[in-house]
């Protein structure tokens, strides 16, 4: 089961700095992620939200594509693309099968001051490596899904202080 984090950080372009990093390290099998997200509140106080996991819209994209290369095989490239997006859309709905909520990404960037910016993901695995990397970003624990010491200690982890055993 995935776990919520749910950081804060000092500006919109920090953020996406730390979510490149979590990329790479996503690309390099560090992490593995089953949704995220980025909300900021721009200097005028306006709430902005990014979802960034969009992986609905590109399995439906590659189903439309593989269903009208099979379609057109049988002389039926719509009809095959029709059935392609269908099932590419039920196979991007059943990869995310815990979707960060919506209403509570708004609520909690209602909350940042304006120019800071929260980073939202499901933690399906990291390795410990990964708090090496982000540290640098500073990051600050809004709120987590995991026990109250497991997120006591992603805390000091991520501020660069010793977490007891």
């Amino acid at each position: 089961m995935a776990e919520l984090v749910v950081l804060e950080l000092d500006s919109r372009h920090q953020a996406e700095r730390f979510l490149g990093a979590v990329a790479r390290m996503s690309r390099a099998g560090v992490v593995d992620l089953a949704d995220e997200a980025l909300a900021w509140r721009d200097d005028d106080g306006r709430v902005r939200v990014r979802r960034l996991t969009r992986r609905t819209r590109s399995a439906a994209l590659s189903g439309a594509v593989c269903g009208a290369a099979v379609g057109a095989a049988f002389l039926a490239p719509v009809a095959g693309l029709l059935v392609g997006a269908g099932g590419g859309v039920l196979a991007g709905r059943l990869l995310v099968r815990e979707p960060i909520d919506g209403a509570m990404v708004r609520r909690v960037a209602g909350c940042l001051q304006p120019g800071r910016a929260a980073v939202f993901a499901l933690v399906r695995q990291s390795r410990p490596a990964a708090l090496d990397v982000l540290r640098e970003y500073r990051p600050m624990v809004i709120r987590t899904s995991m026990s109250t010491e497991r997120e006591a200690a992603l805390a000091r982890a991520l501020r660069g202080q010793p977490v007891p055993h």
